[in-house]
């Protein structure tokens, strides 16, 4: 009785599903999934005998997921006559991710297992040049459980870096780098602090897992890259997640009160214990008080910031408001990187260039619900030298 009341007072009127896209008829079985956060689509095409609740399950055993983990919401149903003769049944069951599945805790030693060492493809030992070859990337917002999670976007992020390390010898064929710059862009943790808190329930890592998983792939960056030129360089800025402080929604600390600049700071305190492993590396945050920091590049003066400051297509008008105070870093800037908005974007007006890495995180999906569409998550890698910047790629 007191189910069947709870059942009854929690219902809400869920919109009608959509009936699936046509099927290929000549095809006689066919599986389908599509996970997106706590819910699961298994579309299941086939004879009548073949198309049961038990072939969705065991389909989201073979792609890796415990079927213990979802509870099965709804179907929707089809049939046509397949050539022959039979009946073809294309069945769409939806799942969904149960409470206690959806917010354990992660294993934190299974996700840092993924943040070692890597050698890339053709070790290179320490090369001088007169290019830079700068690797942007932000947003990971590691803890966050959107899209494929926070193992999924380590990983990602792990793979980028990597590729990123591969590439800089494919470039090395058209460029003479001697400068490494990794600049990293902020929101690398979820946090607890935006929209007052309300994301909370969707974070599955505590703020500390958070930040560990930030400070050890910024480590991992380090070790990978710092072989390979004979200058590296680091620079993070702070983004909106990882706001270290707000009361009543509101930051009172300093704006540079960040965990995402703090967990490079602890990076180079690890850095500087080696010098004679790290002394080529250099490590650089805002000021006190400051939001950006600037960096030069081969000749180029490289100006990082999250991109909370300015809304959205805004970067230049917000870019010439900071020249204006000839006292300000952004007067002398030729190339600004920022992040925030999630999407690979790269504009120029005269000699100056943004850019903008899509985000390491898969999806936001109050964005998908909101617009529709998914991530297409990479990190950015360019070439720069002397104010120009004739190379930028995205690395997936």
């Amino acid at each position: 009785m007191t189910d069947t009341l709870l059942d009854e007072l929690l219902s809400k009127p869920v919109g009608p599903s959509l009936p699936p896209r046509p099927a290929d008829p000549e095809r006689d079985f066919t599986r389908q999934i599509e996970v997106s956060g706590d819910a699961a689509e298994v579309t299941v095409r086939g004879s009548v005998d073949t198309v049961t609740e038990d072939a969705a399950t065991a389909y989201l055993r073979a792609q890796g997921l415990d079927p213990a983990d979802w509870t099965a919401t709804g179907f929707r149903s089809s049939e046509w006559t397949m050539p022959g003769g039979d009946i073809g049944v294309s069945t769409r069951f939806t799942f969904a991710r149960s409470k206690e599945a959806a917010t354990e805790r992660l294993d934190i030693g299974e996700l840092l297992a993924a943040v070692e060492t890597y050698r890339p493809w053709i070790p290179h030992a320490l090369t001088g040049g007169d290019h830079t070859y700068v690797i942007a990337l932000g947003d990971m917002q590691f803890g966050k459980i959107d899209g494929d999670g926070p193992a999924g976007t380590l990983q990602r992020t792990i793979n980028c870096l990597n590729r990123a390390a591969d590439l800089l010898e494919l470039y090395r064929g058209r460029f003479s780098i001697g400068h490494v710059h990794l600049a990293w862009l902020g929101d690398h943790v979820e946090g607890f602090q935006s929209q007052g808190g309300a994301n909370t329930w969707r974070t599955q890592l505590t703020l500390n897992e958070q930040i560990r998983l930030t400070r050890r792939v910024m480590l991992h960056a380090l070790l990978t890259f710092a072989p390979l030129a004979e200058r590296v360089t680091m620079a993070a800025v702070p983004g909106n997640h990882g706001e270290a402080v707000r009361i009543n929604g509101k930051g009172l600390t300093r704006y540079d009160d960040s965990h995402d600049t703090e967990s490079l700071i602890a990076v180079k305190d690890a850095a500087d214990l080696h010098p004679e492993k790290f002394g080529h590396t250099e490590f650089y945050v805002p000021d006190t008080d400051e939001l950006t920091v600037v960096v030069d590049c081969s000749g180029t003066t490289v100006a990082h910031a999250h991109g909370h400051q300015w809304r959205p297509g805004k970067h230049f008008d917000w870019w010439r408001g900071q020249a204006f105070n000839k006292n300000s870093a952004m007067h002398q800037a030729d190339l600004l990187l920022a992040g925030h908005l999630h999407h690979e974007h790269v504009d120029t007006d005269g000699p100056r260039t943004f850019v903008q890495p899509p985000a390491m995180e898969s999806e936001s999906t109050w964005w998908r619900h909101a617009k529709g569409t998914t991530g297409a998550p990479g990190l950015m890698v360019a070439i720069t030298k002397d104010g120009h910047t004739p190379v930028k790629e995205v690395v997936r």
